[in-house]
């Protein structure tokens, strides 16, 4: 076993050394799209690349959204018996993954990929354990701009070690490639993974659920409110280059046996991710998106919440029976603020106090949601805000 005083030294000085292959990426929260949620190993050359054409289609793009990333099941079951390389299906993939990421750069976009720390992946593929700095390699080779490394089939495994050894192989291979550590906060990595990665799980898997928890056994998923619940207590560890990750978007997925969340969950959920500068990963099939995802998406004054470069997560600033209030610093100095109604009887009244914002004096706020200003405040500012639904201001002199 790796005593953890001697492996942070090994951390630090491992990283140290090969430090300038990473350093300005993920300044802002990735935002982007995810095949997982939506299509499981279901994936090809042909759905990929419809969501590639789509997303520069739709302004998706233009909007921010730039990294395209295959999921789990996108390789063979088996390395090359010669190589000991990782294969792409050739069915699902037939002219391989570096043709695919030519495709993706070709439309002005970022292409990332998945593989676990583990024997095998969460879907029984061939995982990475034993074979880093061979499949970092492969991976530049391709030129791909992201890597998701889960946390599956790791028994006896050290995380920090296995997610620092990945990580400087990456960084060894030559490709500046953002790295996102999906070890589902098992381990609190955010006490350890700001200089091994860019991004880092801090719970288990989300699913289209407004708030409890999905039972499936041996594994579980978790609602939005849940998940966002266990946030303000790591909010000191993310900033610019380093964030928390409380997992991808469920905006329009469409999950087995589950209903989704409704339009006003969905103000919530895109609300509170962006104050908490979530990383925004889609997962749901662009080419079925009807309007009203489209413009909940690509609202520029919601999303430059989450990609204000100041980088402060948003903290809970009050709670009195099913409301809520988030806020968080910008980088002009203004307070971007979320106000929150998690009960289900009906619209209530939200007020944010200007003492709970350490404010003071006449404040303008501007609904950032209908991007249109409200007028000035003196001493607080209250909403109507429907049942499990969410409103977004901003706060400034």
């Amino acid at each position: 076993m790796i005593k953890r005083s001697s492996f942070f030294l090994f951390l630090f000085f491992s990283c140290k050394i090969y430090s300038q292959k990473f350093e300005g990426l993920a300044l802002t929260p990735p935002m982007g799209w995810n095949s997982w949620n939506t299509f499981q190993t279901n994936i090809s050359e042909e759905l990929v690349k419809g969501i590639v054409d789509v997303m520069v289609s739709s302004g998706m793009k233009d909007a921010g959204y730039s990294y395209i990333v295959l999921d789990d099941g996108w390789m063979t079951m088996e390395r090359d018996p010669k190589t000991g390389d990782l294969v792409a299906d050739p069915k699902k993939f037939p002219h391989g993954m570096k043709a695919l990421a030519d495709y993706v750069h070709s439309k002005g976009l970022k292409f990332g990929l998945y593989n676990c720390a583990g024997t095998k992946t969460c879907a029984g593929y061939p995982g990475t354990r034993g074979y880093e700095y061979q499949d970092a390699r492969l991976y530049a080779s391709w030129d791909v701009d992201y890597l998701k490394f889960d946390w599956c089939n790791t028994d006896r495994i050290n995380s920090i070690e296995a997610y620092t050894t990945m990580s400087t192989a990456l960084k060894t291979a030559g490709r500046p490639i953002v790295f996102s550590l999906c070890e589902w906060g098992t381990n609190k990595p955010w006490q350890w993974a700001a200089p091994v990665g860019h991004l880092w799980r801090t719970t288990g898997d989300i699913s289209n659920l407004f708030d409890g928890i999905l039972d499936h056994g041996s594994w579980q998923q978790q609602g939005i409110m849940r998940i966002v619940d266990s946030q303000d207590t790591i909010r000191q560890y993310a900033g610019p280059g380093h964030w928390n990750d409380p997992d991808m978007l469920e905006i329009a997925t469409k999950e087995k046996g589950q209903p989704g969340l409704t339009p006003d969950e969905e103000y919530t959920h895109i609300t509170l991710w962006c104050l908490v500068n979530s990383p925004l990963l889609l997962a749901n099939d662009f080419t079925e998106m009807d309007a009203f995802t489209k413009n909940l998406l690509e609202n520029d004054e919601v999303l430059a919440v989450s990609q204000d470069s100041l980088g402060d997560q948003a903290v809970e600033i009050a709670r009195d029976g099913d409301a809520r209030v988030y806020a968080k610093k910008m980088a002009d100095g203004s307070k971007a603020v979320g106000l929150f109604n998690t009960g289900t009887n009906g619209t209530i009244t939200v007020t944010v106090k200007w003492s709970d914002l350490k404010i003071s004096g006449s404040q303008n706020v501007r609904d950032l949601w209908r991007q249109k200003d409200l007028g000035k405040f003196k001493n607080d500012f209250s909403l109507q805000v429907a049942a499990h639904s969410a409103e977004l201001v901003k706060i400034s002199k």
